[in-house]
């Protein structure tokens, strides 16, 4: 099937790539004018929001001189690129070196281990401090001990802020200076830590555990991205908690900004396993497209590997969102509603609900990493469907919003897993209320970033042609 897996387009890339290739060594010999004549046949083609910019219809060029006129205008790919996008689009991308994504699609990163987010500071500056989300295994930010909660607010001896934060953390090593939070004010404590990234490729189960709640089996997964090569080791989390009969799921998606949609669809089977072979989600194209290329998205009973997926059957879920939460996350949620009971502790999610796939510099309707212009390593993600669950549901802008308000409080962010980590507990006092409910945290302060939105795949959905 078209977008059955992803796994055919990376084992290409792997065949006709190594991992983190430097692309200054290439000589990058198209022209401008041949890369914008590439971003404008697929967006033309394939892009979901075609209709609303004029000089993508068909008829909007009556020559190749005059297109190539028009794309002369635009002194970069990147200025005719976001020219070309509907005002309604925030989420599709160009990038200049397609080996990097096809890392990102693989999980592969340089990482020195520390993911974390970045906040706004309380007293209405432009600066921003850092918060340690969670530490991946085996990395330098783990040899070097830092933890989840711990709070920084300087880069090699730079203040953070909203204008320089993108920059900051560029570098290979670089030190972050530690400080404390009391709600209030950040005061610096004099020490820091310095973080060496190496190449690295992240498990996205980062937390799979059973409870055993007064006899009563509770199942938590924390999973931090929908990553195609790990989809095994999401099958085998349920293969565990099968076994140990569980009869509920939190399924914590806190800071899952998405993937492939397949995995979505395996991982809301796992949830069910009932519904096999029912309309788990629905496409919509743009109009030259929808009549060839829309096709329902369906419960089913394997994963990419063809291991039998490991179904619980159960008939509702919880989940753990904010506002860090989107596009595959935000399908499963959309996709189960009609069918099982899908219960939502946290924040309002993104509000992502279309998809894309890569185009490379190559013919129509293909776009192909085989046939692909070697000239130069340009490539596109363009929203190219948008998705609607089996009651229509859709458009969904503003995010999920959550039955039961919480957000994070970075005083109190406690440990990843454990029953007395703040949104966990939520999330458990809806499975088992007591008398004293848990009084929820809303924070007034904003965050303004985090260590994913430098991946290239920041909030994608993925499909396959």
């Amino acid at each position: 099937m078209r977008k059955k897996s992803i796994l055919l387009l990376l084992a290409i890339a792997t065949l006709l790539t190594s991992c983190f290739k430097d692309n200054d060594d290439e000589i990058q010999i198209a022209s401008t004018l041949d890369i914008q004549n590439f971003i404008y046949r697929g967006l033309n083609f394939f892009y979901l929001y075609k209709a609303d910019t004029p000089e993508l219809a068909n008829d909007a060029f009556s020559s190749q001189a005059d297109l190539d006129a028009f794309l002369s205008s635009y002194n970069s790919p990147e200025s005719l690129f976001d020219y070309l996008l509907s005002p309604q689009d925030r989420f599709s991308l160009l990038v200049s070196d397609y080996v990097a994504l096809e890392n990102a699609l693989a999980g592969v990163s340089m990482n020195n281990g520390m993911e974390y987010g970045l906040v706004r500071y309380p007293d209405g500056s432009d600066n921003v401090f850092g918060y340690v989300r969670y530490v991946l295994p085996n990395t330098d930010a783990e040899a070097k001990g830092l933890t989840r909660g711990v709070i920084f607010n300087t880069v090699n001896d730079t203040q953070i802020t909203e204008s320089n934060f993108n920059d900051l953390f560029d570098p290979d090593t670089y030190s972050i200076g530690l400080a404390t939070f009391d709600g209030t004010n950040i005061t610096p404590t004099g020490n820091s830590v310095e973080l060496t990234k190496a190449e690295y490729t992240e498990n996205p189960v980062f937390v799979a555990k059973t409870f055993d709640i007064f006899g009563q089996k509770v199942g938590y997964l924390m999973y931090n991205a929908f990553t195609r090569e790990f989809d095994p080791q999401l099958n085998a989390a349920f293969a565990q908690f099968k076994t140990d009969a569980v009869t509920d799921l939190i399924i914590d998606l806190r800071y899952n900004g998405g993937g492939s949609v397949e995995t979505a669809s395996d991982l809301s089977s796992m949830v069910t396993g009932q519904f096999n072979g029912q309309v788990f989600y629905t496409e919509e194209w743009n109009a030259d497209r929808q009549p060839d290329y829309a096709e329902d998205g369906l419960f089913n009973q394997t994963i990419s590997t063809g291991e039998a997926i490991n179904s619980l059957n159960l008939t509702r879920v919880y989940v753990i969102t904010t506002g860090r939460t989107a596009s595959a996350s935000e399908l499963v949620i959309n996709g189960l509603d009609p069918y099982i009971e899908v219960n939502q502790v946290g924040g309002a999610t993104t509000g992502k609900f279309q998809a894309s796939f890569i185009l490379y510099d190559a013919p129509a309707p293909d776009f192909s990493r085989a046939q692909a212009n070697l000239d130069h390593t340009y490539a596109m993600l363009p929203l190219v469907f948008k998705t609607a669950n089996a009651n229509g549901f859709t458009d969904y802008v503003d995010g999920l919003p959550p039955d039961v308000l919480m957000e994070e409080d970075y005083t109190n962010l406690g440990e990843l897993g454990d029953m007395n980590e703040p949104l966990l507990a939520a999330a458990l006092a809806e499975i088992f209320p007591s008398p004293s409910p848990i009084l929820p945290h809303q924070s007034s302060l904003e965050e303004v970033s985090d260590s994913k939105a430098s991946s290239p795949l920041y909030q994608v959905m993925v499909a396959e042609k």
